[in-house]
This record gives C-alpha cells, structure tokens and sequence, in this order.
C-alpha cells in the first residue's frame, strides 16, 4: 500500500512491493460493463475530498494511549499532527483536526492535505524531514518504515503512536477510535463512527436483493512500469469489501493465503472471474483495459472476455476509513449497474 487500501494506506500492499521499489498516485476511473466495447475508462468526476465533521473538537490533553507495537504513549499536544499513511491522515483530517496536520506521506492524496510537505521518500519514512517540521504527535502503521527511522524520531523524543493496519470492515471503527482518543477528541471519534456506519449500511442496502449467482471478482494489483502483475489472496484487503458489496473474491476462494502472490494463467483460470477488480493507477499502468488483457491468462477468463473491470482510486481502495461508504457504493454500482 502501493501502502496499499491501503491501505496506503495501503499498509500490506505496499509490503507487498516496497522491495520492488514502487511508488504509488491516485487516479481515478469507471467501469467498463459486462460485455461492452466501450473505450478504456475515463476519470472520475468525483472530487477526492474528506468530509470533516461539522464542529471542530478541542482536544482534551494530556492522554496516554496503548500503541499496537506494546509500548504505552503520552500525547500532550495535538498542535502540529503527521500522520505517516493516507488513511490515517484521512482519519485526522474527517475528525476535523485538518488543520493541525502539518505534513503528509505520498499515499495522502485526498484534497485538503495535497499542499502538505511530503515526508517519505517513495513509501519509506525521512526522519530528518519529520523531525524539521517539529510534530507533537506522528501516527504510523506497523507497516510503517524504515523502522529505523520510526525510532530515530522515537529518540527525539516524539510521541509516536503506531496503529494496526486495517485488514477489513471491522477495522474501521476501531482506528477512528484509536485516533481519536490519541487526539484528545474521542467523542468527535464517536461520532465520526456512528456517521460512518450509517453510510457504510447505506451503501450495503444498494446489494441486489436477487441475484442468480454472486459476481465473482479478482483483485489485481498492476504496475506495468515495473512489470509487477499480482493476484490478491486473502489478506489483501479487498475480501471484506468485495463480500460486503455482494461478491466473491475469487482469490481468497483459490485458497491464496497470502496478501499477494504472481498473476500465473493457471491461477487466473481457476479463479475464473467474471469481473476484475484494478487500482485506476495500475490500470492506467498497463495501457488501459486493451493492456490488461494482453497480461497472460486474462484474456482467457470471463471479465477478460466480456472487458469486465472494476476500478477504484489508488489512494481510497484499502484505506477503510470515513470514505469506506464511498467505495463500496462504487464497487457495487459498477457490479450490478447504476440501478442498483
């Protein structure tokens, strides 16, 4: 996660290819329906915005948090934030603290934090360039790295609090919960939460009620540039939001344990997708859905045949944050049609 949906955020995903020296954009993009020869899709019209709460909370400070790496952090200031993945400064930003942040990591694309100093080298953290813009508080993932670097800042005496990464649905609240109360603010998380549960269940109730078979979706992750094609397993993220929209992962139903594993034809053929699930970026990577199909194996499965694909912002897929609502509803427009 690219950061990853990440989540770069994409935390796993970008695991996944940080030793291919990766680096990740968002972009946005359409469907092309089952069945269509219609062009590549084109950019989204969507602004790539957080939506803050409405009342700015004050923090209630000093805290002390547990932080997912065991140790317990004291946070007396919530004056100058960096928050080391998209979606933990999506998580800052919607809380409405945005104007506390004082930097971002590349995988921040969203549109409130874009004029934001740039911290991370590709996805590796520059502890020189966090220590300079002088942070109260740095939030990381346990994906976040180099570690060395975490620990330089630890060293100079910065609070830094690391977060679990999330890995499905049930993630959500419990990061907004986490941030929250290492901010000061848990009641704005609270209500952060209920807000994002309602929409999550309001784009859940979109799902056809009927359908003769659940589509069968497969999780790409493209980077044509660096010839990097893989498959998505289990633990790449997209499971929880692929069964949430109605659909079967076709990855984690091969019994691909990992995150990500190598696009092979074999694979592809056994999973036997009837749509493609891709990053828009990583379309774009590939030359588009005339590129996609070119990969072996794909032109051979059913999304390949019909040039069923399914694209979603890079900086948005994985995070499972306040936005999960949108992305959902996205996955499931573009599955079953916009009468859905």
């Amino acid at each position: 996660m690219p950061t990853p949906a990440a989540s770069h955020r994409f935390p796993r995903l970008a695991v996944a290819v940080a030793a291919l020296a990766l680096a990740l954009t968002a972009c946005g993009g359409t469907a092309t329906p089952s069945g269509s020869s219609a062009p590549d899709p084109a950019p989204a019209t969507a602004p790539d915005r957080v939506e803050p709460l409405a009342a700015t909370p004050l923090p209630a400070l000093p805290v002390t948090v547990a932080s997912a790496d065991g140790t317990q952090v004291t946070v007396a200031s919530a004056d100058r934030v960096i928050p080391l993945t998209g979606s933990l400064n999506e998580i800052v930003h919607t809380l409405g603290l945005g104007k506390q942040v004082v930097a971002r990591d590349i995988t921040a694309t969203f549109e409130q934090a874009a004029a934001l100093p740039v911290v991370t080298r590709g996805h590796d953290v520059s502890a020189e360039s966090v220590l300079s813009l002088r942070p109260t508080l740095v939030l990381a993932e346990t994906t976040t790295g180099p570690a060395e670097a975490v620990q330089q800042i630890r060293d100079a005496g910065i609070p830094v609090l690391v977060v679990a990464p999330a890995k499905g649905l049930d993630d959500v609240p419990k990061r907004i919960d986490t941030v929250a109360a290492a901010l000061g603010v848990k009641d704005a998380g609270t209500q952060l939460n209920q807000r994002t549960a309602d929409r999550i269940a309001a784009a859940r109730r979109n799902v056809p009620a009927a359908t003769a078979e659940q589509p069968r979706v497969a999780f790409l992750y493209l980077r044509g540039t660096a010839s990097v094609y893989l498959l998505g397993g289990s633990d790449s993220g997209a499971a929880s939001l692929l069964e949430a929209a109605g659909a079967v992962d076709t990855g984690k139903e091969s019994g691909l344990g990992k995150d990500f594993t190598p696009i092979t034809s074999e694979a592809l053929a056994a999973a036997a997708p009837d749509a493609i699930l891709v990053m828009s970026k990583g379309l774009e990577s590939v030359g588009g859905i005339d590129g996609l199909v070119k990969i072996p194996g794909v032109a051979q499965t059913p999304a390949g045949m019909d040039r069923r694909v399914v694209t979603v912002d890079d900086g948005v897929l994985l995070n499972y944050g306040p936005r999960t609502d949108q992305v959902l509803s996205s996955l499931i427009t573009q599955l079953y049609g916009k009468g859905a």
